[in-house]
């Protein structure tokens, strides 16, 4: 069985959403359409499988970092803002959306809040035992 560092991240996160398509808890909302996700996009989200794909990589991103919080993530899905004639600056990603999606999991018991000294969310047995399923 092979771990989930080696496995490619796009073909992993892949197969990771449509596994998390399965789960009741882990929907898209309907206001997705409409906003950007992030303060450096120009425009909204056009992909149909946005938010499971974002979902899985969120998901990657914490097995792989133990206990990630939401700023963290941020940072991890933030890109560089074109402002024009100004130098571009780095941006974080949109904050509500990485929230919702750890939430989301959380209800659907594949996270669980971090206790001790780190914070942020971790994943749970469930949660681990699904990453290492996919293939």
């Amino acid at each position: 069985m092979q771990s989930v560092k080696s496995l490619d991240a796009q073909a992993f996160n892949v197969g990771l959403a449509e596994a998390l398509k399965k789960y009741s808890e882990i929907q898209q909302p309907e206001w997705l359409i409409f906003v950007k996700s992030g303060h450096g996009k120009q425009r909204p989200i056009e992909e149909i499988n946005f938010w499971h794909m974002r979902a899985a990589s969120v998901l990657r991103q914490i097995y792989l970092r133990g206990s990630v919080g939401v700023q963290r993530l941020r940072t991890r899905y933030g890109n560089r803002k074109n402002r024009g004639k100004q130098p571009a600056h780095f941006v974080r990603g949109s904050g509500k959306i990485i929230r919702l999606i750890l939430q989301q999991s959380e209800k659907a018991g594949i996270l669980t809040k971090a206790t001790g000294k780190g914070k942020g969310r971790m994943l749970t047995e469930d949660g681990n035992k699904l990453l290492e399923s996919i293939k």
